[in-house]
C-alpha cells in the first residue's frame, strides 16, 4: 500500500474523511471489516491451522462458550452445529434463551468469540525422561471469531432446531425421538423461547498444547500415564448423581 492510500484509509477510518469522497477502490477498502484481533496467546509449537482438523475438533466438541464484551461482558454455554461449507471458514449456528440479554449483540456488528474445548489434564514432571522440569497442564481449544447475526425467519429457526436435535440424538444413540412429527403449535412455542443465531467465522485459532514439541521419550511417558488414568474427572453421570442427592425430594 502506498503512502497516499494508507493516509486516505486512516482518515476514512477516523471519520475525518467520508468514504464516498474516496475513489471507488479506496472506499471499498476503507469500509471492509478488519479481521478480528487474536483472542488468545498461541506459541508457534502449539499452533494448529489446518482447517479440516479444526472443523473435525469443533464437530467432536460442540458444546461451547459464546463470549461477547459489548455492551457488557457475557458468556453463554450452549451446544452448536457447524456448517463447514458456508463462508470463508464455516458458519456456526446455535441459540440462546430469548430472555438472555446477550441476544442484543446478535446484530452483525458485535464481535464474539466462540470457544470449543477438548479434554485437559495435569502433566507431572515424573512422566518425562528428564524430570527436572516444571509441571504443566495439557489442553486443546479452538477459538472461532465473528459477528453473530440473529435468525428471524421461522423456517430457518425450525431447520436449526432440527439439525441440532438430529446431531445430538444420534450422538447418544437415540432413535425414537422424531422432531419432525411434533405438532406445529408445540414447535412454535418452543421457538418463541429462543434467540437463534448464525455466525460466519472470520478467524479460526487452534491451540493444542499437548507436549508435541517434547522428545519422543517424553511423549511416550505422557501417553502411558494418561492411559493409566490414575487421576480423572468425574463423568457427567457421577456429577449429576451426586448433585441429585443434594436436591430435596
Amino acid at each position: 500500500m502506498d503512502r497516499r492510500t494508507m493516509l486516505m484509509s486512516l482518515l476514512a477510518g477516523s471519520g475525518m474523511l467520508a468514504p464516498q469522497s474516496l475513489p471507488a477502490e479506496e472506499s471499498a477498502l476503507a469500509q471492509e471489516p478488519s479481521k478480528p484481533d487474536p483472542s488468545l496467546y498461541i506459541p508457534r509449537a502449539h499452533l494448529v491451522e489446518e482447517r479440516k482438523f479444526l472443523h473435525d475438533f469443533m464437530d467432536e466438541f460442540p458444546f461451547v462458550d459464546v463470549v461477547t464484551v459489548s455492551p457488557t461482558l457475557r458468556i453463554t454455554h450452549i451446544p452448536t452445529v457447524l456448517d463447514r461449507t458456508a463462508g470463508s471458514y464455516g458458519t456456526i449456528l446455535g441459540h440462546i434463551s430469548a430472555q438472555n440479554p446477550q441476544r442484543v449483540t446478535f446484530d452483525g456488528t458485535h464481535t464474539a468469540v466462540i470457544v470449543f474445548r477438548g479434554p485437559h489434564g495435569y502433566i507431572s514432571p515424573t512422566w518425562y525422561e528428564k524430570t527436572d522440569v516444571t509441571p504443566t497442564w495439557n489442553f486443546s481449544v479452538v477459538h472461532a471469531s465473528g459477528r453473530p447475526k440473529a435468525i428471524t425467519d421461522k423456517r430457518e429457526t425450525r431447520e436449526l432446531l432440527a439439525r441440532l436435535i438430529a446431531k445430538f440424538e444420534k450422538s447418544v444413540g437415540s432413535t425414537s425421538y422424531d422432531f419432525s412429527k411434533l405438532p406445529d403449535s408445540y414447535v412454535s412455542r418452543m421457538m418463541e423461547g429462543i434467540a437463534p443465531f448464525h455466525m460466519d467465522i472470520e478467524a479460526l485459532e487452534g491451540k493444542f498444547k499437548l507436549g508435541q514439541e517434547r522428545t519422543v521419550g517424553d511423549r511416550r511417558g505422557v501417553l502411558e500415564h494418561l492411559q493409566e488414568g490414575a487421576y480423572r474427572e468425574r463423568s457427567l453421570y457421577e456429577v449429576t448423581d451426586a448433585f441429585y442427592r443434594t436436591v430435596p425430594k
